[in-house]
């Protein structure tokens, strides 16, 4: 199991005036755990159902991760952060959060017909015969 991500108390006092305040619902937990939490999960390339249960449950960490990433916190922070010219630990990102464009990828459909420029052509036979 990877060692568990924990945010220093500087680190922490560094992003706490910037998250998120006045949320409704249940009982939250703990805002600097589910953040630890997600820079593990990010750190470690894991897949959020395999976050350690210290950081509350799985599905609250990638829930939490996914709103403020609508919501555009995580921009807004690093933003902030960077014009204050705190540059923190240098870290590393899994390429898997990389968001691309839904067309990137090649798009749908399988294997097109399209006539071949080789098919008028004459070609040399693609093997040898054995003089046997």
């Amino acid at each position: 199991m990877a060692e568990l991500f924990w945010l220093s108390d500087e680190q922490w006092q560094a992003m706490a005036p910037f998250m998120p305040t006045n949320q409704p619902g249940a009982r939250r937990k703990d805002d600097r755990t589910i953040v630890s939490g997600i820079l593990h999960v990010i750190k470690c390339g894991c897949r959020w159902k395999d976050c350690p249960s210290e950081y509350g449950p799985s599905t609250t960490v990638y829930n939490r991760f996914n709103r403020w990433s609508r919501r555009g916190f995580w921009t807004r922070m690093l933003e902030a952060l960077a014009k204050a010219g705190w540059s923190g630990e240098a870290a590393a990102l899994d390429s898997t959060y990389v968001k691309a464009q839904r067309a990137a990828h090649g798009g749908k459909g399988g294997h097109a017909n399209r006539p071949s420029a080789l098919r008028g052509r004459v070609r040399p036979p693609r093997s040898m015969s054995s003089p046997m």
